[in-house]
């Protein structure tokens, strides 16, 4: 290859340059972390793709730099590395396989996984064995990095700092959100563009959300299993570059307009209200395992840095994605931290979910620890520490359930309340059916009041509350399937939680359903989306939800770029009537601020706090014995807003098969309750004006949900 001479660098070997790339005056420098390496190239691709190699210089830390005259924008780069092969030592140097930038700020081209010459799970020419170093060049099947320009006309704009008490946060998927949609131009569906047309921020915005959490951006690629199936990563889960955007998510083209049309996004969002939380990938890289993953940039750059290794110099891999990165590990740790804190400043992103965030919380010895030196890092550092920080509060290693146990000022996903409402709504409803005891109401009161048994040492904020997510049932079909169908994912259906908590009301999806199954579905979805939105915590919706989206029965979507995951836009009367619902429901949550409370509840009456009381089916108090009996299947939430001059609200939740009269308990003020909104009515439109006196009756249909208004003192 032709040789690039390299520019004097004026500055101390003891003061590398910050990883990445830096844009100078005359040109660019650039630094890579390759701690273990005797020699790094940087690789420069001409218009043909013809590579010519700079040897950089080694500075303090294995920090490799070097100066080049004449690049800029648009320059397309990427690295090899030489150094020992000595793979029980973690070590994989292989200057036959060209590295991307851990640092690059824009991914151009795809990983071709050549489907002619897979060695074991991937393409040889990537990993051969595992042990044996293979030196065929995988530069022809390699993306390259992009040499981008910051610069951007932000306006203005800047995070928007919706407080949490407030928050309302909408999952979707960048792609799926806007790909059918009729009211958005054909070119501008399924990107960027698309999430920031006015047909989506207006459906946002008529729903109440004030935030969207956007599945996995970066850079990403397929793994290679779902090559061979036809199918891709459709969630993203795979990532290739923790600061460049995945291209294939812009309309526009070039690397730098996609940058742009990211940013676009993002300033249009903000200008609406609505913040952008990034779900990120900090945990794993697409490289899988050593074994039998590819080398496509950190492993052949500094493997035994980069990644979990054991004493062998094999993968710790507690996420079940082949590796697992090494957060104790100074170059790691930097890295994501460096990450975090560019698509705050540069992106202008609002805050970000944590992908198995246990994994970034475990020590030398593997252990989860709250204090771990990325956790403290984030809550000491005067960008991140401002921003939403949410985690995934699990992994799949030894311990990894860890929910409630992250510090603050995290939040955490909230299964719990998940398998709450799950149980009460849909499993104990088929227990009723059956005319079996189910689990009571006990655990479904702890988590409408915000969980103080797991967020007790923080707050009910600390709970991001969700029924569902991307990973599961929606709500529509956790009502119609009581088994998962994932066969459209090539695996046998042996893929996806077999803990889905469901109830087909005895009819296994919804071609053989009748009216009736389907209008008591509805109504339980309603009842879900009710507890959601009018408990104490953070709420999160499923994108699609709010319309009833379903899959099919696939609890596993992650592959299914397709009609089983995007959103169909062509909604019937019922559909139309569930986002009124909605709608309803989130304005009544940010009309009242004692459903909104930044501190629990006392249960009883001390100091200013407004109060939670419990009350029967008869509208007495519930006792220890109603607490405890697994039959109970009604029970009524009364928040009392005196103390901060709201009204008195009473949710009347009623898990029975059965109609019944329900007596209402008595309002603080001994004003009469007034109907605000009830499960069995299709649209809140239709709710008649419904005045009930304290002690009367009000006739609940079966299972149904009901709320209450009386006037503070």
């Amino acid at each position: 290859m032709p040789t690039r001479p390299v520019a004097s660098v004026p500055r101390s070997l003891d003061a590398p340059a910050a990883p990445g790339v830096t844009l100078t005056a005359d040109g660019a420098e650039f630094a890579v972390v390759a701690e273990c390496a005797r020699q790094v190239d940087l690789c420069l691709f001409d218009e043909s793709g013809t590579e010519s190699r700079v040897p950089l210089t080694r500075h303090r830390g294995g920090v490799w730099c070097g100066a080049v005259a004449g690049v800029g924008p648009g320059t397309r780069y990427a690295y090899r590395a030489e150094g020992p092969w000595r793979p029980e030592e973690g070590l994989r140097y292989n200057p036959s396989k060209l590295l991307l930038d851990p640092y690059g700020r824009a991914v151009e081209g795809e990983v071709r996984w050549n489907p002619t010459v897979f060695g074991h799970e991937v393409d040889a020419a990537f990993s051969g064995d595992g042990s044996v170093r293979d030196d065929r060049d995988s530069a022809p099947d390699m993306p390259r990095n992009v040499i981008v320009d910051d610069h951007f006309d932000w306006d203005g704009d800047s995070q928007l700092f919706t407080p949490w008490d407030r928050t309302v946060i909408y999952e979707a998927h960048v792609r799926g959100l806007t790909m059918l949609n009729p009211d958005v131009p054909q070119e501008l569906r399924g990107t960027y563009a698309g999430v920031a047309h006015p047909a989506t921020i207006n459906h946002l915005q008529r729903l109440g959300v004030t935030a969207i959490e956007l599945l996995p951006i970066h850079a990403s690629t397929s793994e290679p299993h779902l090559v061979k199936l036809g199918l891709s990563n459709y969630w993203g889960y795979n990532t290739l570059g923790f600061f460049a955007p995945h291209a294939g998510y812009a309309c526009a083209s070039d690397p730098q307009s996609a940058i742009d049309e990211f940013k676009g996004m993002v300033k249009l969002l903000h200008r609406a209200g609505i913040e952008v939380i990034l779900d990120v990938v900090y945990n794993h890289t697409a490289e899988q395992g050593a074994s039998t993953g590819a080398t496509l940039s950190w492993r052949g750059l500094d493997q035994s840095n980069y990644y979990r290794l054991d004493s062998r110099g094999h993968d710790v891999d507690v996420t079940g994605c082949g590796n697992t990165i090494d957060m104790t590990h100074e170059t790691p740790l930097r890295m994501v931290l460096d990450s975090l804190r560019y698509w705050v400043t540069e992106m202008h992103v609002d805050g970000f979910r944590f992908d198995l965030a246990v994994a970034l919380g475990r020590e030398r010895d593997d252990s989860f620890h709250p204090d771990h030196p990325f956790l403290m890092a984030m809550r000491t550092d005067p960008v991140l520490s401002r921003v939403k920080l949410i985690a995934e509060p699990w992994d799949i290693g030894s311990h990894g359930w860890r929910t409630g146990q992250f510090p603050h000022p995290m939040a955490d996903w909230n299964d719990k309340f998940r398998d709450a409402v799950r149980t009460f709504w849909l499993r104990d409803l088929a227990a009723d059916a059956a005319g079996h005891p189910g689990h009571g109401v006990a655990d479904l009161a702890m988590r409408i009041g915000g969980s103080q048994d797991t967020f007790g040492s923080r707050s009910p904020l600390a709970s991001v509350n969700y029924v569902t997510a991307h990973d599961g049932f929606p709500l529509a079909d956790l009502t119609a399937y009581n088994s998962k169908h994932n066969g459209a994912n090539g695996e046998g259906n042996r893929d996806g939680s077999e803990h889905n908590l469901s109830w087909n009301f005895g009819v296994e999806g919804h071609a053989a359903a009748n009216e009736e199954t389907e209008t008591l579905r509805r109504r339980v979805v309603r009842n879900m989306l009710g507890t959601l939105l009018l408990s104490a915590g953070v709420p999160m919706l499923l994108g699609g939800d709010e319309f009833g989206r379903g899959q099919g029965g696939n609890n596993n979507a992650y592959c299914q770029d397709n009609e089983i995951s995007w959103f169909d836009w062509g909604f019937e009367p019922w559909q139309r009537d569930l986002i009124d619902t909605t709608a309803y429901l989130t304005s009544l949550r940010a009309a009242h601020p004692v459903l909104r409370q930044r501190e629990f509840l006392p249960d009883h009456d001390t100091g200013s706090s407004p109060v939670l009381r419990w009350f029967d089916q008869d509208g007495a108090a519930m006792t220890s014995d109603a607490w405890a009996d697994g039959s109970t299947r009604t029970v009524q939430a009364l928040f009392d807003g005196d103390n901060i001059g709201d009204d008195n609200l009473l949710l009347v939740l009623h898990g029975s098969c059965d109609h019944a009269i329900v007596s209402l308990p008595s309002s603080s003020s001994g004003h009469a309750w007034e109907l605000l909104w009830d499960s069995a009515i299709d649209n809140p439109a239709d709710i008649p004006s419904t005045t009930i006196e304290h002690s009367a009756g009000y006739p609940m249909r079966a299972a149904s949900l009901a709320i209450f208004k009386a006037p503070s003192r």
